[in-house]
C-alpha cells in the first residue's frame, strides 16, 4: 500500500498563490508518476499536472503558465506551485501517484477556495 499526504490548501482571493504538497510513502518501490487531479462541485475529477520520475510534466490547458508542478524523487514527494489563481480554480485537490505503472493511489484531497 501506499499512503499519500497532501497539505498545502485553503482561501486565496483572485490572483494570489497556494502551494501544495504531496509526501508518498509505505511501498513506493517503482514509483512512477505523480500529479495533481482537481474536482469542483457537479464536475467530474480532471487532471491538473502530472509529472513523470524523470522530471517530464503535462499541464492542463487550463492552469498552463499559471500552475508548476516540480517532484523530489529523493523524498518521494511532488508540489504544486499555483499562481494567478482564478475563481475557477477552486475545487478539492487530490495528489496521484502510479506505482509500477500499474497500481494508482489517491491522496484524501485538500480544499482549494478562491474567492474575494
Amino acid at each position: 500500500q501506499v499512503q499519500l499526504v497532501e497539505s498545502g490548501g485553503g482561501l486565496v482571493q483572485p490572483g494570489g498563490s497556494l502551494r501544495l504538497s504531496c509526501a508518498a510513502s509505505g511501498s513506493i518501490f517503482g514509483l512512477n508518476a505523480m500529479g495533481w487531479y482537481r474536482q469542483a462541485p457537479g464536475n467530474q475529477r480532471e487532471l491538473v499536472a502530472l509529472i513523470t520520475n524523470s522530471g517530464s510534466a503535462n499541464y492542463a490547458d487550463s492552469v498552463k503558465g499559471r500552475f508548476t508542478i516540480a517532484r523530489d524523487n529523493a523524498k518521494n514527494t511532488v508540489v504544486l506551485q499555483m499562481n494567478s489563481l482564478k475563481f475557477e480554480d477552486t475545487a478539492v485537490y487530490y495528489c496521484n501517484a502510479i506505482v509500477q505503472s500499474l497500481f494508482e493511489y489517491w491522496g484524501q484531497g485538500t480544499r482549494v477556495t478562491v474567492s474575494s
